[in-house]
């Protein structure tokens, strides 16, 4: 487990910027972040030669009046009371978002980005796809819609290791909100199945069902024995895939019980030729239309070794 004391924050210079930078100061509370950077990339436009020699400094004055007017939204919703928290805002150039992001979060040595995803645009849903894949830190992904709060939060958990890291980040920001006087709830929700082939057993499916139970609340009793909850009220949710749609479930449940966010781990580990590392449920939550913010929780640099190869991409 690692603190999230370095947060990056992806805007684009829409008014989804303000939902990023009030999300981005709730965390700024609530964890344990020292530094939190926004990031915004330009897209590099071609100009004609006798356009670039009568104005040779158009982009430059262009990232210059990008950088002002961000620095205006970040002051108008960024909390800038807590002085040791250290803001940068930096402009970029480029046609590749991701890319950009991913070099600056590096750089950065960051434990957490935060990006939007628009509703109606595919590219926004291509950029958070491109982040997931290739960070080597969590990635939190905001829905376009107002921002309240995360006093609910519903953790996915299959009972591996990267569950366990999932859930201890979640209890580590419901600390810090309890601690800022804020009640915070985590539901910890295990979907399990009836295998196929069940009828062999001479059980009907529901009586299969039953016993699949048994065994995810045993399971479950192992797994949270192995998690600090740091006094933090962990509530077990088990629910039935009658479809064999997990994330379906995850996503109608959190959506029945109010959920604030939706925090699952990603695959902490990946061959050099596998772009793939987060998981086919977390894929799938990610490609899922939804209006509720989705955090991945990897452990930082485990992908280290694949920035070289991605800086070629």
């Amino acid at each position: 487990m690692y603190p999230l004391k370095k947060i990056m924050v992806g805007l684009d210079a829409t008014s989804m910027d303000k939902t990023l930078i009030q999300l981005a100061s709730f965390l700024a509370q609530t964890t344990s972040a020292e530094e939190v950077h926004f990031v915004n990339v330009i897209k590099s436009t071609q100009l004609p030669t006798a356009l670039r020699k009568e104005f040779p400094d158009l982009m430059e004055a262009a990232i210059r009046d990008r950088k002002k007017m961000l620095e205006k939204t970040i002051i108008e919703h960024f909390d800038l009371t807590n002085h040791e928290i250290k803001v940068n805002i930096s402009v970029e150039q480029g046609n590749l978002p991701s890319k950009h992001v991913l070099k600056l979060a590096e750089k950065h040595n960051i434990d957490a980005i935060v990006v939007g995803r628009k509703k109606k645009l595919k590219s926004s849903s291509v950029v958070t796809q491109r982040l997931a894949r290739r960070a080597t830190c969590s990635l939190l992904i905001v829905p376009e819609k107002e921002y309240s709060n995360m006093n609910r939060i519903m953790v996915a958990t299959d009972f591996s290791k990267e569950s366990v890291t999932a859930l201890q980040e979640a209890i580590t920001v419901a600390k810090r909100g309890t601690l800022a006087g804020q009640d915070v709830e985590i539901i910890c929700h295990h979907v399990y199945q009836v295998p196929t082939g069940y009828h062999y057993t001479g059980k009907s499916y529901d009586e299969c069902g039953d016993v699949m139970l048994k065994n995810a609340e045993k399971r479950y009793r192992a797994f949270i024995d192995k998690v600090d909850t740091q006094g933090i009220e962990i509530k077990p949710l088990f629910s039935l895939d009658r479809n064999d749609n997990a994330v379906a479930v995850i996503y109608e449940k959190a959506l029945h019980m109010d959920i604030n966010c939706i925090v699952i781990g990603g695959k902490g580990k990946a061959a050099s030729t596998d772009f793939f590392p987060i998981g086919t449920n977390t894929e799938r939550l990610i490609n899922r239309d939804t209006e509720i913010p989705l955090l991945i929780v990897r452990p930082k640099h485990v992908n280290a070794g694949l920035m070289e190869m991605l800086q070629k991409i």
